[in-house]
């Protein structure tokens, strides 16, 4: 047996294992990462996230500085994803916490690139870089460029497809549908589904600048409260108004809270809470 510490986090309710491996020693397999986010079994999470210095990092993207501090993310169910905009809230309320960094802005490494981090009175503000329109303008025109069936849903809703990173299709539900009463204990069905998967997000407009929103997270199922997918929700609302210039501002609820999007000149940022829960040791399955 492994021993191995942890420390138990969350943004917004969007909760996640934090594995401190300073010294880039730890190697974690698909079964592991199954482990720790079982919350029968494990301690419970909707992903991990290995801390551990760029450089020791095999798929660190190019160029990384090997001395920064990545952010390895695991889903719930093993697998690798590009990043987590809660997660990485989480993982800078950790580096924070413990004395790993001191500055109020900083950046932070993961699988999408550098991401620049910033304590705000709400928590944490991330910039999450770049974002695009998979299906460009031509799919804002036409209302979307997939067909997503929801369990409870009477028909297949238009979709827009958003890549921040990782993948988003946001889905506008219509007046007629209540959307706590759709079934996310099964993954929508997307067509087409992207080769990598996707994340599902499901909307509702509140006001001018707010939305309620929930989502289905690959490789995790439903979730409360997911960050890139928030503002993948805003960016897609923003697109169908027109790109109002008014509109930059937004507020995200979602079951697990409120989060703040803002849309910036060809980028977005996130910001919201992160909190530090829980830690402890725990032994690793042989």
């Amino acid at each position: 047996m492994t021993t191995i510490a942890f420390v138990k986090g969350h943004g917004t309710r969007n909760d996640f294992v934090l594995v401190p491996d300073l010294d880039g020693e730890l190697s974690l397999g698909a079964e592991d990462v199954r482990f720790l986010c079982d919350r029968r079994g494990g301690i419970g999470g909707d992903g991990t996230i290995r801390v551990v210095r760029a450089g020791a990092v095999e798929d660190a993207p190019a160029g990384t500085d090997p001395g920064l501090w990545f952010m390895d993310y695991r889903n719930a169910d093993g697998s690798v994803a590009e990043m987590c905009g809660n997660g990485t809230r989480v993982f800078a309320e950790y580096l924070r916490a413990n004395g790993l960094v001191e500055e109020s802005t900083f950046d932070i490494g993961t699988r999408a690139g550098v991401r620049r981090i910033e304590v705000v009175p709400s928590g944490y503000a991330v910039d999450l870089g770049g974002w695009q329109l998979v299906g460009g303008a031509a799919a804002v025109e036409r209302g979307g460029d997939a067909l997503v069936q929801v369990a409870g849903a009477p028909a297949p809703m238009p979709g827009l497809s958003l890549d921040l990173g990782n993948p988003h299709t946001v889905v506008v539900v219509p007046p007629e549908v209540g959307l706590d009463e759709l079934d996310l204990t099964r993954a929508p069905l997307v067509e087409p589904l992207p080769g990598e998967g996707t994340n599902v997000e499901l909307v509702r407009a509140v006001g001018p600048g707010h939305i309620a929103m929930r989502v289905h997270e690959r490789g995790v199922g439903e979730t409360e409260s997911c960050g890139t997918g928030a503002a993948a929700a805003a960016l897609a609302i923003w697109c169908w108004a027109g790109r109002p210039a008014d509109q930059l501002d937004w507020l995200v609820d979602v079951p697990g809270g409120r989060l703040g999007v803002h849309i910036g000149d060809r980028t977005v940022a996130l910001s919201g809470p992160a909190e530090l829960v829980a830690s402890g040791t725990v032994e690793l399955p042989a």
